[in-house]
């Protein structure tokens, strides 16, 4: 069921410091910055060979990301994300072996265009992982 690994998501306090920290110490090609204004954050993604990095901002006051980075005030890793050929169809899986969907269960339309959900922390070694459709 589980696909590759899509990216490694870092929450971070100015965006634009972070971008820049990888785009000009690192040497990585860093894309433009999207907001997300459904999933209350900013990001940008560092494009490497095999997957990407997701430096994620917060939009606002109500941001789960400003929440995390009350709770983690230099950043840190946010969550995990892997591909699924069908997510539905993981999602019924996942529910039917007893693991949590956040929000309403629902997929919806992540920073690739994609449906995407989020499983809770506690079913995954404490690790918030995201499904992205493929």
């Amino acid at each position: 069921m589980i696909g590759r690994l899509n990216h490694v998501a870092i929450a971070v306090r100015d965006l634009d410091a972070a971008s820049a920290r990888y785009r000009d110490t690192l040497g990585a090609r860093v894309s433009a910055p999207l907001a997300l204004p459904e999933h209350g954050v900013v990001t940008v993604f560092v494009e490497l060979p095999n997957t990407k990095i997701e430096l994620l901002a917060p939009l606002g006051e109500a941001s789960p990301i400003a929440t995390f980075l009350e709770r983690n005030p230099d950043g840190g890793i946010h969550h995990i994300c892997c591909e699924v050929d069908d997510i539905q169809a993981a999602r019924d899986h996942l529910l039917s072996a007893g693991a949590r969907v956040l929000g309403t269960g629902e997929p919806r339309i992540g920073a690739h265009g994609k449906p995407v959900l989020f499983l809770h922390p506690k079913d995954f070694c404490g690790t918030l992982l995201e499904l992205e459709q493929a």
